[in-house]
């Protein structure tokens, strides 16, 4: 038994011992699946970015359509006051309004 196990033990790679790569290799698995920056936390990470990017792109659409209905109400009275009706149920004096709900 005790040839057997110096055979093993005294074959090298690389100028290292046997023992030595699998001690290596048991630290490299353990660096990648066992630390705080593992693997499978790194692609969880990555896919977060991606949705917050994606989330990020939106915002910046709508606040571009945001920017362009304000500027249209500013510029315009007619629009504005139209907004307000529909929007806010607004009146004029000595109006009366009829709101009409669909049944779904």
């Amino acid at each position: 038994m005790s040839k057997y196990i110096k055979e093993f033990g005294s074959g090298r790679i690389l100028g290292l011992t046997t023992y030595q790569i699998i001690i290596l290799l048991v630290l490299i698995a353990m660096l990648f699946f066992f630390s705080d920056t593992t693997v499978t936390k790194r692609m969880k990470y990555e896919s977060q970015i991606k949705d917050l990017e994606s989330q990020v792109e939106f915002y910046r659409k709508q606040a571009e359509i945001d920017r362009g209905k304000l500027n249209e109400l500013q510029s315009n009275k007619d629009d504005l006051e139209k907004f307000a009706r529909e929007n806010y149920f607004m009146k004029k004096e000595n109006e009366e309004i009829f709101i009409i709900k669909e049944k779904k």
